[in-house]
């Protein structure tokens, strides 16, 4: 039998903390629960966030000496080092070891492009590597750029035939109404003919470009493609282990204790 094989994106609400820089807390909690579902023998792709917010903390105050473009590159280049190195070392923990996939729209853009790619991330996976994939936001333009990394985990997980796709945001799920208001409730289950759109607030998240209306587009679209998607809070502890059970003819049984949001 195959090996179960999800692809988990980081948001950066969920590695940053409020001033803005790396919570190394989280992120070493994360790897935990990750290490566990290898250990477990399940195939983990990270997506991760978190590279310009980290490029940013470190070098604070060139913000206004810069147009955006620049800020991101720059800021994306000196992060997305200490991003890495973070993860390196928190995987080893485990002697578990990671590698590096960084990728541009325009990279999978052709099939030969995508075939490349999905041929070193499956040697990667095959030798029990686990690739941590994000944008290559030092050569990326505004208009050759992902929408954000919701959209780019969903390319991943449906290039490379993921059985679940889970969404790590600051927020549980998808709420009918601003989910800081006691009158919203959490909506658990979304399927195809189920319309929620007048509840998605279209405000991006404050670290990152994303935000819940990014995050139900590319659900739909990757539920729609077969594979089940879950949009859960990556800052409740042991998240991951308690979202989910998988089974031995791997389908994925959703604990009805955790909140969250479950495309299918």
């Amino acid at each position: 039998m195959e090996k179960f094989r999800i692809t988990v994106k980081v948001g950066s609400n969920v590695l940053t903390r409020s001033d803005g820089t790396l919570d190394v807390t989280r992120m070493s909690a994360l790897v935990d629960q990750i290490a566990t579902l290898h250990k477990q023998g399940i195939q983990v792709i990270l997506v991760s966030s978190g590279a310009v917010a980290c490029g940013r903390s470190i070098l604070k105050g060139l913000q206004s000496e810069l147009d955006e473009v620049s800020q991101r590159q720059l800021f994306s280049a000196v992060g997305q080092a200490k991003l890495i190195n973070k993860y390196y070392e928190f995987f080893n923990e485990h002697d578990i070891k990671c590698g590096q996939v960084l990728t541009t729209k325009e990279s999978l853009s052709t099939d030969e492009q995508r075939q490349n790619q999905k041929n070193c991330m499956e040697t990667m996976l095959s030798h029990d590597v686990i690739p941590i994939v994000n944008e290559n936001d030092t050569v990326s333009i505004t208009e050759l750029m992902f929408t954000d990394n919701d959209e780019l985990s969903g390319l991943m997980a449906q290039m490379m035939e993921a059985n679940l796709l889970v969404l790590l945001s600051n927020i549980d799920g998808i709420y009918t109404g601003n989910p800081a208001d006691p009158s919203s409730e959490l909506i658990r289950v979304i399927g195809t003919q189920t319309d929620v759109s007048q509840y998605i607030q279209s405000s991006k998240s404050s670290a990152g470009r994303g935000g819940m209306q990014s995050k139900h587009h590319t659900a739909r679209q990757v539920a729609a493609s077969g594979i089940k998607v879950i949009i859960a809070n990556g800052k409740r502890d042991n998240i991951l282990q308690d979202l989910m059970q998988v089974t031995p003819l791997n389908e994925v049984i959703v604990s009805p204790q955790v909140p969250c949001t479950i495309f299918k």
